[in-house]
């Protein structure tokens, strides 16, 4: 299919270079961090840290209220933005089953039709990355027995004052891109489109847990912590409310159990992880910010829409859990925040939209058509308060199907409802929230309000099949796993073992892995 798309660049580079010289198509820049939770983007989160070039965005440009990842996990989030199809459409199942290498992007598009283009950073949307721990765990997550996945999250403070620069990696990404726009975007005779994938604000792994840990550090320097809060008070961090365990939905203490955040947390600890949090995304701004500045400094700004989002947010002890792998609004719930030339200013837009809506609205601003059906719809019709005719639905879907959460969910957001079923719809109880009366999602009245659960879920069943999805990726965890396990031998009780697997894993090793059997091959 690429092969296809870079034929056709011959038949479109005079026309898009001439439209790049005249200055009719915009060039394109798109900054995506991972785990930036964004409620943080507009009032009352805004309030709690201080983001100046988020806000310098917000100010100039469009703030989208409801943006949602349509899965929250890296991959699969990613390859629905890349892609612009829903997950059980790319099968995207989890962070080691996404899109094949050659599948083509918004990115291969805009090439393919006179764009000059980069890509840097963070991509995360093929098959075949991520540790074997993680894609273990997402195929075994039906086995009966709880799996502690991931390190306690813990706060570490490093350097002092003068220590800026704490994720490198980044900040090494970030230098590149400034450098490629002032070295050869600023010399080229084409539109150009940039984009910059940032690991911050995800949390730090752990290392002390060795390589297969997994990211439970949240690590910031003083300097960042001051930054963060110069002008905001740190009593401005709330406490979340915790439902107790006992009375938590299934699905979610599981989670919360594999995610090793069922022991005891003191107020302090929680503070402690949301401030470093907060102040994790502060030095992600900067990089936004230092992108930004690049524009303004090579003459770019004004001729550029930038666009800047997340793979999906965190949870940062909300509900008992940090990392992501959930429905609730801090796991679900992106940033997107629009502002080119032609854009209204200061607008926020109520409108529903979700990660898949970025394909269609970038080919949307360079006037190329999308190839093939996609599940998003452009957003340029909402970017000015004119408000043209959109055909974008009033909902929004997200789906979840990998490790840390043990039954694939479904959730559909619309209007005041955000509806969660579970993996065939019956041996799981769904939850239904109403976001506008119960913010913290503490309250599930999916039984209160039965004709509301019956309409959501005839609408979801009409969008997707979801107890037939949930089959085939249960066939494809078993299948996985099976073959997995057959390639390594007699090396696999050894291997398996030495995962981030239960606690009690060498003391029960043969227990466990008969259990594993059990639910692999139906016997004991």
């Amino acid at each position: 299919m690429k092969m296809k798309l870079l034929a056709l660049t011959f038949l479109f580079q005079t026309y898009g270079q001439s439209l790049g010289q005249n200055g009719s198509r915009p060039n394109i820049v798109m900054v995506m961090t991972d785990a930036f939770d964004g409620r943080l983007t507009f009032d009352p989160g805004s309030k709690v840290v201080k983001l100046p070039y988020v806000n310098y965005l917000r100010e100039l440009g469009t703030t989208f209220l409801n943006a949602y990842t349509n899965s929250p996990i890296c991959c699969p989030s990613r390859a629905a933005m890349w892609s612009g199809q829903f997950v059980h459409l790319t099968q995207s199942w989890n962070n080691y089953k996404c899109l094949s290498a050659n599948a083509t992007t918004w990115m291969d598009l805009l090439e393919a039709n006179g764009y000059l283009t980069k890509m840097m950073g963070k991509l995360d949307y093929t098959s075949g990355s991520h540790s074997v721990s993680n894609r273990i765990e997402a195929w075994t997550r039906d086995v009966q027995f709880l799996l502690r996945q991931e390190g306690r999250p813990v706060t570490q403070l490093v350097g002092d004052m003068s220590t800026v620069r704490i994720m490198r990696k980044d900040w090494e990404n970030t230098d590149k891109a400034a450098q490629w726009i002032h070295q050869r975007a600023a010399s080229s005779q084409q539109p150009f489109a940039l984009y910059l994938g940032l690991n911050l604000p995800h949390p730090y792994k752990t290392e002390p847990l060795g390589p297969t840990a997994g990211g439970s550090t949240f690590l910031t320097s003083p300097y960042w912590l001051k930054k963060a809060f110069s002008y905001v008070s740190s009593e401005l961090i709330t406490l979340p409310k915790w439902l107790p365990m006992a009375a938590m939905h299934p699905v979610d203490y599981y989670s919360t159990f594999t995610k090793n955040c069922s022991g005891d947390f003191t107020e302090e600890d929680v503070r402690s992880i949301r401030a470093f949090y907060y102040a994790m995304c502060a030095e992600a701004d900067a990089m936004l910010g230092q992108v930004i500045s690049a524009l303004r400094e090579t003459g770019l700004l004004n001729n550029t829409v930038v666009i800047f989002t997340a793979d999906h947010g965190e949870l940062a002890m909300e509900h008992r859990q940090f990392y992501k792998m959930s429905m609730f609004e801090g796991s679900s719930h992106v940033p997107l925040l629009i502002m080119g030339p032609g854009l209204t200013s200061g607008l926020q837009v109520n409108q529903l939209a979700s990660l898949v809506d970025l394909y269609p609205t970038v080919l949307d601003f360079a006037g190329v058509s999308a190839a093939g059906s996609v599940s998003g719809h452009s957003l340029v019709p909402l970017l000015s308060k004119a408000r043209a005719f959109s055909k974008k639905p009033d909902w929004v879907l997200s789906e979840y199907h990998g490790c840390n959460v043990n039954a694939s969910t479904y959730m559909l957001r619309r209007g005041r409802w955000k509806y969660i079923a579970y993996a065939d719809g019956q041996s799981v109880p769904p939850q239904l929230f109403d976001i506008t009366l119960d913010k913290d999602e503490l309250h599930n009245v999916v039984l209160k309000f039965p004709d509301v659960q019956a309409r959501l879920d005839k609408l979801l069943r009409s969008i997707v099949d979801y107890p037939r999805v949930s089959t085939i990726v249960h066939l494809y965890n078993k299948q996985s796993f099976a073959d997995w396990q057959n390639s390594l031998g007699t090396n696999y009780s050894q291997v398996i073992a030495n995962l981030r697997w239960h606690v009690d894993w060498q003391k029960d090793a043969l227990a466990n892995e008969r259990a594993i059997d059990k639910w692999l091959y139906g016997f004991l």
